[in-house]
């Protein structure tokens, strides 16, 4: 008797010659996701000039900012009729999820955007940079003949190339693409490293000549860790929940009003800015992404006062919905930061006996880490941003697993809600008979 052969086994990712044909493409795309990063970057700073003399108090802003707001909603409407932008695009994660960012859609995206984040929209520039990024690494799938599993990688790295400038550690940019995205089998691990090389190539190049990242470190002060915090990051959690459903709801009430409106489309970006600067000129930190305005209402925590806290945090989520909803284009994730960070401030001077640092640290990330479904990601970026210590991350995880778990479950109960719904109707409206059948009896 002669032994049956061995089944061939498939040789790991690794050890395959498009393994390194990917890294290679990867350290391409991380060179042109840097400078990519820097020149947007730097237009949306040096743009975004004419906001710097503002007052973070009551009416603080100046009556003409209505007018520059105004005009870049004008000036967003027009870019949007010269690229053909369709009004509606996927979205930041739909593109991460499908593994792929249609290139037409770059010019206008990115031009739209940098109107919008210089007009002050409460957006932030993740959706640009990663459309610009991944709509690279589609780009360059295509022209290379690569499989759909592999121009999916090459798409993930061209993320991960466009945001290594834009988060505190290459770290956290791998841990937010993977968690969203959600690559299985072999493609886990080209994705992996693709995005660890493209990442960490962007953030050399961008941190050499910008001297920092777009978001910078929170001091929020120090405090030692107390056991009873771990059972405090509960309701802290709970209360994100919360304020991530007031957004989603502001949201989806902004999109049916902008979408039921008998106005042309170039109007609505109009309507839109004088609403976000009329709220600006009352409010200024709304003003923008956030990621400035939010050091801003940290260092002054004890000296805004609550009225302040609680209108500017309700009117952010105001006008971050005001502004996706009238046409302005801009990622979720810092604008979420800040309504999270306020939210933790927010606590703070309601429950003074709340540490700050734990009350901010938690809501920081809690927030987007439901916004966004990938809580490991935000618990590593609010430990980067804020310095706490390794046990201070403990209740930070607490309440971001809290948070996402309850939007979850309100998720879940609102489709099982909406399917039983339907069921129901289809079961009151019974089919019409096919023609020419008799009723039953006849």
């Amino acid at each position: 008797m002669t032994a049956s052969p061995e089944p061939a086994t498939d040789p790991p990712a690794i050890h395959k010659r498009e393994f390194w044909v990917l890294l290679g493409y990867a350290v391409a795309l991380g060179v042109f996701g840097a400078f990519a990063a820097l020149v947007f970057v730097g237009a949306i700073t040096f743009g975004g000039t004419w906001y710097s003399d503002a007052d973070p108090g009551w009416l603080g802003g100046h009556w003409w900012w209505v007018a520059v707001a105004a005009a870049a909603g004008a000036a967003v409407g027009l870019v949007r009729r010269l690229t053909r932008l369709p009004w509606k695009t996927p979205g930041l994660f739909d593109d991460l999820q499908t593994g792929h960012v249609d290139p037409g859609l770059v010019p206008g995206i990115a031009a739209v955007s940098l109107v919008s984040l210089i007009g002050g929209a409460s957006l932030g520039p993740e959706k640009a940079l990663g459309t610009m990024g991944g709509g690279a690494g589609s780009w360059l799938a295509r022209r290379r003949g690569l499989t759909t599993s592999d121009a999916q990688v090459d798409t993930l790295a061209g993320f991960a190339g466009a945001y290594g400038g834009l988060f505190s550690s290459p770290v956290i940019v791998v841990m937010l693409i993977m968690e969203v995205a959600r690559p299985g089998g072999q493609r886990f691990t080209k994705a992996l490293a693709a995005q660890i090389v493209a990442s960490s190539v962007s953030f050399a190049i961008y941190f050499a000549i910008a001297g920092a990242v777009f978001a910078g470190d929170y001091a929020v002060p120090q405090y030692e860790f107390e056991d009873w915090y771990l059972l405090a990051a509960i309701p802290l959690g709970l209360f994100a929940a919360v304020l991530v459903t007031l957004l989603a709801g502001a949201i989806a009430g902004a999109a049916r009003l902008f979408g039921r409106l008998r106005v042309p489309d170039i109007a609505k970006p109009v309507l839109g800015g004088v609403i976000f600067g009329v709220v600006g000129v009352a409010l200024p930190l709304t003003m923008f992404s956030g990621a400035d305005q939010l050091k801003t209402m940290l260092g002054g925590a004890g000296t805004l006062g609550l009225g302040l806290l609680i209108a500017t945090l309700v009117a952010k989520m105001l006008t971050f919905a005001v502004s996706q909803g009238s046409g302005f284009v801009g990622g979720p994730i810092f604008p979420s930061l800040f309504i999270g960070g306020a939210g933790g401030i927010l606590v703070h001077q309601v429950i003074p006996g709340v540490p700050l640092g734990l009350a901010f640290s938690c809501l920081l990330a809690a927030v987007p880490g439901a916004v966004v479904a990938a809580p490991f990601a935000m618990v590593l970026m609010a430990a980067f941003l804020t310095q706490v210590g390794a046990l201070q991350t403990a209740p930070v995880l607490i309440a971001v697993v809290t948070a996402f778990l309850t939007m979850e479950g309100v998720k879940y109960v609102l489709t099982t809600r909406r399917q039983a719904r339907a069921a129901a109707a289809r079961a009151a409206d019974p089919p019409e008979p096919a023609p020419g059948a008799t009723p039953h009896g006849e």
